[in-house]
């Protein structure tokens, strides 16, 4: 539509309240008397002395508010959860070193064949004078199958 051809509405205009400050009184500055006099004691003490004062009120402490009671299920369930993270945890630790004996045996398996066939390789391949075993002497040999004799 064209501005020139639309209806005109009233238009409220609304101003907002002031809101008046706040009336500060000035407190007094000469010194205030209580409303009741105190009353002045006296005490003799063992010596003979005489003390004397004002009566203090005791300070009382403010009272103390009561806990609000704790559930007894949420106590159960937060005791739950700790159990579970626990557990949780101990056996984290203990397929860990599960895992680190597996490894370590294995190791120690390597090791043992690694020595023993170093061994076995010695004895074998050793070039010392002494030769063990067994020495076949082929031109003496009897063999029976074919009858001949050496």
């Amino acid at each position: 539509m064209h501005p020139d051809h639309t209806p005109q509405r009233a238009v409220e205009v609304h101003h907002p309240t002031p809101i008046p400050p706040p009336v500060i009184h000035p407190a007094p500055v000469g010194p205030v008397q209580p409303g009741t006099v105190p009353t002045v004691a006296s005490i003799v003490l063992p010596d003979g002395r005489v003390v004397t004062g004002y009566a203090i009120d005791a300070v009382r402490p403010e009272p103390v508010t009561a806990k609000p009671a704790v559930s007894r299920t949420a106590v159960n369930v937060a005791l739950g959860g700790v159990g579970f993270l626990a557990v949780c945890g101990g056996l984290l630790l203990l397929t860990s070193f599960i895992a680190a004996l597996t490894a370590f045996i294995g190791q120690l398996i390597i090791l043992a064949a690694v020595i023993f066939g170093g061994w076995i390789a010695v004895q074998v391949l050793g070039t010392s004078g002494h030769q063990g075993g067994t020495t076949v002497n082929i031109r003496r040999a009897v063999i029976k199958r074919n009858h001949f004799h050496g």
